[in-house]
């Protein structure tokens, strides 16, 4: 019976936990973030607050950042798996999620503003005190993970602001010209929304879009 039991139960135990932080890696250190952000600004800015639906927006989102990540998680696995063994202990799946963090971390450094990096460097002396003996370096992933993603949201919010702009002109010209007309008692999204769409569908603006997305993580 005991023959049947893994000689370090620790690892299953990692093992588990790994499953769980997929998720949480899928979203803080990939693309996800802002292809999200930006997609969600996007359906604001059309007007269009239920269509498409979340799901279908986090499901576009997902699958472009699998794009994105294909060669950082090829270079993490071999990187893990360059070490073989024969039994995996919890210090070998310490060793190889290491290994797999430097392609990872450069990934996300290609992508974090060094302002943020120092900010939260010098910071760590403050939130964590001197007394707590520990050190950070610009390079350490509790460093670089947080950086990263003040920065993703910044230029998500940037790409935000760029997409509402020609929506709000359109908005504020059916506005004035209802107006004008004496229509006030018309609702301008009643006009506006179809002239937004039609413009957007008239500049292939989801190709537009989301060639834009993947190109900004290039090399």
């Amino acid at each position: 019976m005991n023959s049947l039991v893994s000689p370090d139960i620790s690892a299953v135990l990692v093992g588990i936990t790994a499953l769980g932080f997929v998720t949480f890696a899928a979203v803080t250190m990939t693309s996800f973030i802002k292809i999200a952000v930006v997609l969600f600004l996007l359906r604001n800015a059309l007007g269009i607050q239920q269509t498409p639906p979340n799901i279908v927006l986090y499901g576009i989102a997902l699958l472009l950042s699998i794009y994105v990540m294909a060669p950082v998680v090829m270079s993490a696995y071999a990187a893990a798996v360059t070490v073989p063994v024969d039994h995996m202990t919890l210090s070998d799946m310490l060793d190889a999620a290491k290994r797999a963090e430097q392609p990872v971390k450069s990934f996300m450094l290609r992508f974090t503003s060094p302002g943020e990096r120092e900010f939260f460097t010098n910071a760590t002396m403050r939130v964590w005190g001197p007394e707590s003996g520990l050190k950070a370096h610009p390079d350490d992933l509790l460093i670089v993970l947080p950086s990263f993603l003040l920065s993703e949201l910044q230029r998500a919010f940037e790409i935000g602001f760029l997409l509402y702009l020609p929506f709000i002109a359109i908005d504020l010209v059916v506005t004035a010209v209802l107006m004008a007309m004496g229509m006030s008692s018309v609702s301008p999204s009643t006009i506006g929304v179809p002239l937004k769409l039609f413009l957007f569908v008239a500049i292939t603006g989801w190709t537009r879009l989301i060639h834009g997305l993947v190109l900004s993580y290039a090399t």
